[in-house]
C-alpha cells in the first residue's frame, strides 16, 4: 500500500472518530446529564456487572492508567459508592464492589445509557440498524485486543430490495477486473435477473443472496429449463470471501433444492477459463457434456455445458 493510500486511511479512521465521539457524547462534561464523566460510568459499569474486580484487572480490561484509576475509585469510596474487601488468597490485593447507594446511582445512568442508544438506533430503518450493527461487530472483530477473530458464519438469504442490481453490478466489475470481459456480459446477466423476476416460480426456482457481517458477498440461481431440467446460473463469490467454502455451500444449495423440487437433472454453463468454478462444479459431481468454441464478451472462449444426473446422484445415496 502507498503512502498516499495509508494517509487517505488514516484520515477516514480520524474522521469517523470525531463523528462518533460526538454521537455517543463523549465530549460532554457530564455523561448521561450526571456529574460522572463517560470513564467514571464506564467503570461503574464494569463494577456492577463484574463479581468483584480487582483494580488491576479494571485497569487492564478498560486500559486506564493505573494512578488515574486509582484516583477515581478513592471518589468513588469517600461518596460510599465503592467498598473494598482484602483478598483472602492474597493481602496485597482488595476486590471492588458497588455499595448499596452505588448500585442506586448506578441504575438511572445504566437507563439513561439505554435509552440514548435506542434513540440513536429507532430514527433507522430496520435494515440501516442491521447495517449499523454489522459495521460495528467487525470494527470489534477486526481491533479486538486478542487480534482478529474468525469471520462470522455466511448466511445464505433470500434477495432483498437492491440485491438484484448488486448482483448485475458485481458480475459486470468481478469479471471486467479478472477476466477482462466486456459489457456485453454484464448486459447478459442483466437479462438472466430480469428473466428471473419477470418469470419466477417459488415453488421450483430460487436466488441465494450469501451475505457475511451485513454485506452481500455472493449469489447463485436456480431457474426452471423444464419439467425435469433445472439450471444454475450467476455463481459469483466476492474476492474477499474466496477461500471459506462458501461457493460449496451454493452450490450444494443448488443441489439439495434441485432434488427437492423433483427436477432430475442439474445443468449450468460456463466456460473453460473459470477454474476455480469448474473444480466446484466438478466436486459436486457435474460432468462436462459439451464445449463451443465461440467469441462473447469480448474475447474468445471455450464455452462448457456441464450436467448434473440427479436421480443417480439420489440413487447413489440411498441405502
Amino acid at each position: 500500500m502507498g503512502s498516499r493510500e495509508l494517509e487517505r486511511r488514516v484520515e477516514a479512521a480520524r474522521r469517523f472518530n470525531r463523528f462518533y465521539t460526538r454521537q455517543i457524547g463523549l465530549l460532554r462534561r457530564g455523561a448521561y446529564d450526571s456529574p460522572f464523566s463517560l470513564t467514571e460510568v464506564r467503570v461503574l459499569y464494569e463494577l456492577a456487572h463484574r463479581e468483584q474486580p480487582t483494580a488491576t484487572e479494571l485497569g487492564r480490561d478498560l486500559g486506564l492508567d493505573a494512578g488515574y484509576l486509582s484516583r477515581m475509585l478513592r471518589g468513588f469510596e469517600k461518596r460510599g459508592l465503592v467498598t473494598r474487601t482484602r483478598s483472602a488468597a492474597d493481602g496485597r490485593r482488595s476486590h471492588l464492589a458497588l455499595t448499596p447507594p452505588g448500585r442506586k446511582v448506578f441504575a438511572p445512568l445504566d437507563a439513561r445509557s439505554h435509552d440514548e442508544v435506542a434513540a440513536l438506533l429507532s430514527a433507522l430503518t430496520p435494515a440501516a440498524q442491521t447495517h449499523v450493527i454489522a459495521a460495528m461487530e467487525t470494527i470489534e472483530r477486526l481491533l479486538g485486543r486478542d487480534g482478529p477473530r474468525p469471520p462470522a458464519a455466511h448466511l445464505l438469504r433470500s434477495p432483498q430490495p437492491g440485491d438484484l442490481g448488486w448482483v448485475v453490478h458485481r458480475h459486470g466489475a468481478v469479471y471486467a477486473s479478472e477476466y477482462g470481459y466486456d459489457a456485453q456480459f454484464e448486459a447478459l446477466v442483466a437479462e438472466i435477473v430480469a428473466r428471473f423476476v419477470q418469470r419466477f416460480d417459488p415453488e421450483r426456482e430460487r436466488c441465494w443472496i450469501a451475505e457475511r457481517d451485513g454485506a452481500a458477498v455472493g449469489s447463485v440461481f436456480l431457474v426452471a429449463r423444464s419439467g425435469t431440467v433445472a439450471q444454475l446460473r450467476l455463481l459469483l463469490v466476492e474476492p474477499q470471501a474466496r477461500g471459506s467454502g462458501l461457493g460449496s455451500r451454493l452450490v450444494d444449495e443448488c443441489v439439495r433444492f434441485a432434488r427437492q423440487a423433483g427436477y432430475r437433472k442439474l445443468v449450468l454453463w460456463t466456460q473453460s477459463e473459470l477454474s476455480a468454478a469448474r473444480r466446484l462444479y466438478q466436486a459436486a459431481g457435474f460432468r462436462i457434456v459439451g464445449k463451443e468454441r465461440n467469441h462473447s464478451f469480448g474475447k474468445a472462449l471455450v464455452s462448457e455445458t456441464w450436467a448434473l444426473d440427479l436421480t443417480a446422484l439420489q440413487a447413489a445415496q440411498e441405502p
